[in-house]
Parts: structure tokens; C-alpha cells; sequence
């Protein structure tokens, strides 16, 4: 029997295998670097074990150090969680060499399956070595590994070379292997995949579908099970691929198999062989602890003949630390707040007070919501998010929500192309009355310290500006014999965590929280701004500035001050939450000066590059582009 287990992972899902491991009885050991010595997941462990020596975003790819913090700490199993070393083989056989207990699929399995095209190979799929003009578009993607790293779609031939050279470099820095390869890119595909759970005594299940289409940069958002909408006869031609690719390699422990689906056909993508981020939904409406299952199945027990029934529908929305309207631009800080109602289960690796860093995926949380029908279990999430208190950096909340809410995913519609067609519909400016809020709270907040602000003489409204969803907006009050007074609405309450204001005989309660100069109102936030403008702090025209914190990770070859450039060219890779993009330069001309170089660490708004136009027009800061398209 297995009495302790270190999880060779960190944040969301090393909580979500300990919590399961508490429930069993079983001792838990974590992993942390130096950046997570604080982290969550370090904090509820029994046993927390440093790993010294490597940088923080490559820490937990040290196998060797994994293993010796396991033997130290007295475990006799190791669970690889999602990401990381989860897919290595070499891992899973140092594990099993030591003596300890793995909690995953054989070594041979993963290996098999490590390499998508070894994949296909063994499913009878013949790869595609040669592309031309007739194979376009194509997808680049990384041999090894996922989540939308090391990807490029390439639309004409003459980007092929970069777009490989681009994806190499991404895979190499995510996997530590740069292998990549070419296939038909599907245009408005659904992305569905089957779980797979099968023991040591030769038993497979495969427990039902799931829709994972919402995607941005090839990476999932929004999940659900089952699969709305296929065919009885398609739902089991997945089931039965996903079992025979399960068995091909005698798999065991609970593994993913992905499809993309288009007019009525499925076309395998890849396998798996660990737990996929999204298996809430199949727990929901399964019934199941697939960790539970995982662990069970490492003991050597067997599975009944069929797994239980499915019911009703499971619908889940990862909540990420980044901007949407900023081309995803991962974000950074400190989270404050993050309560959910009850009617969902929440997964988290943070907590109240926990900072969000630059060295690891932004993902924050996930939310799921079961209920017996699809619609409702739509509802129920999109209620949740609404009513979520989530005080912290910029998220994609606001996106999640109305995602959920857009007519094409109400009516199962979606496909992977969701957001290329739907991103400018899907802002969320926030709620405009936010701002009065804001500002009625602050002067309710001031008054209680320092008196009421109202005096005899009549004096100019007040004033507050903000900063809301990219724009400046102002906020008018004043002090009047009868409290707070602002145009167009009727101030039924004010203080400085609830504002209730009526419009049209309709009260609405809005609840306030400050931390400095960042200001949350409901679901809207804000930042707030000076009185009085600021003088901007200039920079020359041209000027490429750092839209994160991150690591510089290339500069393009021979670049150096004096080099000619041409309007788009990448000039500098920035590598952001293990994610790479490019900065381009925004005008034909000279670079006139370069501050950038490899391995250095930049802040948001560093500058990093100026390139002079030959037409000597000023360009501004420029943004950049992510390079997973």
C-alpha cells in the first residue's frame, strides 16, 4: 500500500493531488523552487523539499533532484501531475529504478507515444514530410509535449522556414526537445478528446467525451463532457480509437486521446499518457476521483468490467492572470481576494495574499459547474463567474463569461476558431457606473476619517479619474446638505465597501475593494489615476517596450545598433510564463539602439529597442506579437 507520495508538479494540480491523497490517508510530499518557497501547494504539503540549483522556470524539469527529494523525504510513490516531467519517460524509469512507486503509465507506453508522429505511425496515420502550395495551411508543432507550445500556423510557404525555426526554439525551451513536425491545418475544427483509464489486468475504460474547442493560442479555456452534439455513431468511433490506441501500447493509469472533428469526421491528434487539466468535467459526471483511480490502479487493483454511468453535463472555465485585449498578455501581482460561490467546485493552487509571477503558466483557477442538462450546467458556471470575487491582476473573467454566454457556444456551434471571429465582440469595457462607485466610496471613506466634505459655500463637483479596461474615464460627485450627490443617479448609500446607487427606480449594490491604487467594483476593475495628469515619460520614436515581466530569451542574429530592419521583422523574443514572443520592429529602417540582450531579466515597460524609420515618422511604443499563433 502506498503511504506517501511526492508530487513532482506545483501549483493547482499538486493541490489537487494532495487533497485526494488527505482523503485516503496518505502522507504528501511537495517540491518547490526557490520563486514557490511560498507557494500554496509548498504550504499544505506534509513535507516540502527545496529543489536548489536550476533557474526557477526549469526547477521542476530536474528528474535527477525529483527523485532524491523523494527518497529524502521518505516517499514511496511519485504522482507527475500535468506539464513538466509528466510525459518523460526517462523520468518515470529513474522513479521505478529507485525503488519508489510510479503513479502513471509504463515507461515503453510513454515513450511510444511521446512523439506525436510515432503516434500516428502506430494508429496507421502516415505523416506529412513535404508541404507545398496544395498542402496549405499547415500546423507546426512540437513532437513532444502541448498546451499550445512550440505551434505555428503557417498560411504560405515562404513563412515555413521561421515559423519551424520558431516552434523549435519554443519546444526545446517547454520540453527540452526541439523536435517538430507539419499536418494538415483543420479550419474550424472541434477539438474533442476521450479519457482512458485502464488497470494492470488488461481493463480499458473509456469514460466518454469531452469538448475542449475554446482555445487561445492553442491552449484550452473552456471544457466540457460530453462532447455536445456528435453523433451516437461518432461518439463510439472516438471511444473505440481511444481504446485501440490505449491497447497498442499497454497502457495504464488514466490517459487522453485527442481528435479534431470536422464535417462529421474525426481525425486523431495525439495521446496523452497522464492526467489532462481539464478531467473535472469526466469526474462530474462520472462519479469519479480519477487521482483516486490513478492511485488505486499503482497499487495493482482492478477495475470493474464497466465503468459507472455517465450523467447529466459538466462545464469548465480556466481562469488565467492575462489581458485579452492585449493579445493575451500574461499578467503579474498579487492576488488579494478569490472566493467562489458554493455551487462550484473551485481548483486553485493560490490563495488570498499569494503573488502570481512571471516564471510559470498564468492560469489562476478552474471553475466547475455540474448540473443535469447541458444549459443549465451553462448557467450555473456563467452565475459562478459572475459572482466570483476575484481581486487581484487582470484576468480573462470578463472573456470567460461572456463566452459562455455568446450564442454560438449556447447552441454548441463553437469550434477551435471561436476567438479569431468572436475576440472584438467579446470585450468587456466593465460596468461604467464602476467608476462613480469607486470614487463614492473613496470620498465616503475620506469623509468618515476627516468629516464631511460638504461646506456653506458651493464649490466645483469633485473629480476622480480612472483607468478602465485600457481607458481614462472620470467620475463626478459632490457633497451636498444631504450626503453625496452625482448627475443622472440617486446615491442611496455610500462607504467605502458598499455603494448602492438608483437609476430609473432600480437599486443596484455595489460592492468595493481598494488595494493601493488598484480598485475592484463587483466584477470591474480599475486602477486609479492621478488627479492631475502626469507628464508621460517620453521616449524617442520608435521605441520597443517590455509589455511584461520576462526574460529575454534571443535577439535576432547579427542585430546590433546600425542594422537595417524592415517593418515586421522579429527582432527580439521575449519569454513570458514559458511562453515566447516576438517583438517586432514597427517601421522599415535603422536600429538605432539596442538594449536587450540574451537571458536578461526585464520588467513591464523596460525598453528594449529603437528602431528610426527611414521615413523619420514617430512610432510609439510598439506592442508585440505572441509567436503561438
Amino acid at each position: 500500500m502506498i503511504t506517501s507520495v511526492l508530487v513532482a508538479n506545483r501549483g493547482e494540480i499538486a493541490c489537487r493531488v494532495f487533497r485526494t491523497c488527505r482523503e485516503l490517508g496518505i502522507r504528501t510530499v511537495a517540491v518547490h523552487s526557490d520563486a514557490d518557497a511560498n507557494a500554496l501547494h509548498a504550504r499544505v504539503a506534509d513535507t516540502a523539499v527545496r529543489l536548489p540549483g536550476a533557474a526557477p522556470a526549469d526547477t521542476y524539469l530536474r528528474g535527477d533532484l525529483v527523485v532524491k527529494a523523494a527518497l529524502a523525504a521518505g516517499a514511496d510513490a511519485v504522482h507527475p501531475g500535468y506539464g513538466f516531467l509528466s510525459e518523460n519517460a526517462g523520468f518515470a524509469r529513474a522513479v521505478l529504478d529507485a525503488g519508489l512507486v510510479w503513479i502513471g503509465p509504463p515507461p515503453e507506453a510513454i515513450e511510444a507515444m511521446a512523439s506525436k508522429t510515432r503516434a500516428k505511425q502506430l494508429l496507421g496515420i502516415a505523416p506529412l514530410t513535404e508541404v507545398t502550395e496544395a498542402d496549405l495551411p499547415v500546423l507546426v508543432k512540437a513532437a513532444a509535449g502541448g498546451g499550445g507550445r512550440g505551434m505555428r500556423v503557417v498560411r504560405r510557404l515562404e513563412d515555413l522556414t521561421a515559423a519551424l525555426e520558431g516552434a523549435r526554439a519554443e519546444a526545446a525551451s517547454a520540453f527540452g526537445d526541439g523536435e517538430v513536425f507539419t499536418e494538415p491545418y483543420v479550419e474550424n475544427g472541434r477539438h474533442v478528446e476521450v479519457q482512458i483509464l485502464a488497470d494492470t489486468h488488461g481493463t480499458v475504460w473509456a469514460l466518454g467525451t469531452r469538448d475542449c474547442s475554446l482555445q487561445r493560442r492553442h491552449q484550452k479555456v473552456i471544457e466540457e463532457a460530453p462532447a455536445p452534439g456528435l453523433s451516437a455513431a461518432l461518439a463510439e468511433e472516438l471511444r473505440t480509437v481511444a481504446v485501440r490506441a490505449a491497447r497498442s501500447v499497454d497502457y495504464v493509469g488514466a490517459g487522453t486521446v485527442e481528435f479534431l472533428v470536422a464535417d462529421g469526421r474525426a481525425h486523431f491528434l495525439e495521446m496523452n499518457t497522464r492526467l489532462q487539466v481539464e478531467h473535472p468535467v469526466t469526474e462530474e459526471i462520472f462519479g469519479l476521483d480519477l487521482v483516486a483511480e490513478q492511485i488505486r490502479i499503482a497499487e495493482g487493483e482492478a477495475l470493474a468490467q464497466d465503468p459507472p454511468p455517465a450523467r447529466g453535463h459538466a462545464v469548465e472555465a480556466r481562469l488565467y492572470a492575462e489581458d485579452p485585449a492585449r493579445d493575451w498578455a500574461p499578467q503579474t501581482g498579487t492576488l488579494h481576494r478569490l472566493t467562489a460561490p458554493g455551487a462550484v467546485r473551485l481548483d486553485t493552487g493560490y490563495t488570498d495574499g499569494d503573488a502570481i509571477g512571471v516564471h510559470y503558466d498564468p492560469m489562476l483557477a478552474k471553475l466547475v459547474a455540474h448540473a443535469p442538462t447541458r444549459a443549465e450546467a451553462v448557467r450555473r458556471l456563467a452565475g459562478a463567474l459572475e459572482r466570483l470575487t476575484l481581486h487581484g491582476p487582470v484576468t480573462n473573467r470578463a472573456l470567460l463569461l461572456a463566452s459562455l454566454r455568446h450564442e454560438e457556444f449556447a447552441s454548441a456551434r463553437m469550434d477551435t476558431g471561436f476567438y479569431d471571429r468572436h475576440l472584438a465582440d467579446l470585450g468587456a469595457p466593465g460596468d461604467p457606473l464602476a467608476p462613480l462607485a469607486a470614487a463614492l466610496a473613496d470620498a465616503a471613506h475620506r469623509g468618515s476619517r476627516f468629516g464631511g466634505g460638504w461646506r456653506n459655500v458651493p464649490s466645483r463637483p469633485q473629480l476622480r479619474r480612472y483607468e478602465l479596461a485600457g481607458e481614462e474615464v472620470e467620475a463626478r460627485y459632490a457633497w451636498t446638505r444631504e450626503g453625496l450627490r452625482a448627475d443622472g443617479v440617486r446615491v442611496v448609500h455610500a462607504s467605502a465597501s458598499l455603494v448602492v446607487l438608483e437609476t430609473d427606480g432600480v437599486a443596484r449594490k455595489f460592492e468595493v475593494a481598494a488595494y493601493g491604487d488598484r480598485i475592484h467594483v463587483n466584477d470591474t476593475a480599475l486602477r486609479a489615476l492621478p488627479r492631475f495628469p502626469e507628464p508621460e515619460t517620453q521616449h524617442a520614436p520608435g521605441s520597443l517596450l517590455a509589455p511584461m515581466p520576462g526574460t529575454v530569451v534571443r535577439v535576432a542574429d547579427g542585430l546590433t545598433p546600425g542594422s537595417p530592419v524592415k517593418a515586421g521583422d522579429p527582432l527580439i523574443w521575449l519569454e513570458a510564463m514559458k511562453m515566447q514572443h516576438q517583438i517586432t520592429a514597427p517601421a522599415t529602417g535603422t536600429l538605432a539602439a539596442l538594449h536587450a540582450a540574451p537571458g536578461q531579466q526585464v520588467e513591464m515597460g523596460a525598453l528594449l529597442a529603437v528602431v528610426e524609420s527611414d521615413a523619420a515618422q514617430g512610432h510609439g511604443p510598439v506592442p508585440i506579437h505572441d509567436s503561438a499563433e
